[in-house]
């Protein structure tokens, strides 16, 4: 099976404004940066995906990624993911793609694992996967295979709303569960709760993504 994972990007310059009572403009740019490129480096190293393509308005972003050798697509016009993603998924079926992973840029726990796991329960033909966040509301992951199998979903309740499309469809719902994809960092609260994680598994590269 051949899979695509897609990263959407949101600009470093407007990403995590509900951090902004605990982190300046600043920190808060190079915490996005660098979330998104420890999503990236754990992508690549994942057994099963076969490209990564980063999607984002921001040239910065794009910048970041190109670096990693990975394929880019430049959004245009009024920000709205769920088209943005249906672009990317094309892109990706014209490239081969018999399956597609969706990542959110801003889950610094995920580990190489977590994405095996989710390809794992994706294996058969028509099935989706999802991975939630911690209040079982958004989508951290989805797989799809083939891609465009449903209509993304994103936004409020996107996870249950990603189940509700695929059983219009009679298609499978595989659910992956794990403390680590589920952890986005959006508000202070999310952040406390990382710096407790990474604290508790001594995770060497902490100081790196600028929040100790």
């Amino acid at each position: 099976m051949s899979v695509w994972a897609i990263i959407p990007v949101k600009p470093f310059n407007r990403a995590k404004s509900r951090l902004a009572s605990v982190l300046d403009s600043e920190q808060r740019e190079r915490f996005s940066r660098n979330m998104m490129e420890q999503t990236l480096r754990t992508a690549l190293a994942a057994n099963g995906i076969n490209g990564v393509l980063v999607i984002s308005r921001d040239s910065a972003a794009l910048a970041l990624a190109r670096r990693y050798s990975v394929q880019t697509v430049q959004e245009s016009g009024a920000p709205e993911l769920n088209r943005a993603l249906t672009r990317a998924s094309q892109f990706a079926l014209s490239q081969g793609a018999e399956a597609v992973l969706v990542l959110a840029s801003d889950i610094p726990m995920m580990r190489v694992k977590d994405i095996e796991s989710i390809l794992a329960l994706g294996k058969y033909p028509d099935v989706i996967v999802l991975a939630t966040d911690r209040r079982d509301d958004g989508t951290n992951a989805l797989l799809m295979r083939p891609p465009g199998i449903i209509a993304f979903r994103y936004g409020v309740g996107s996870f249950h709303k990603h189940q509700e499309e695929a059983r219009k469809r009679d298609i499978k719902i595989q659910i992956y569960a794990s403390d680590t994809i589920a952890l986005d960092v959006d508000i202070p609260a999310d952040l406390d709760l990382y710096r407790e994680m990474i604290t508790m598994q001594g995770v060497s590269d902490a100081a790196w993504l600028g929040v100790l």
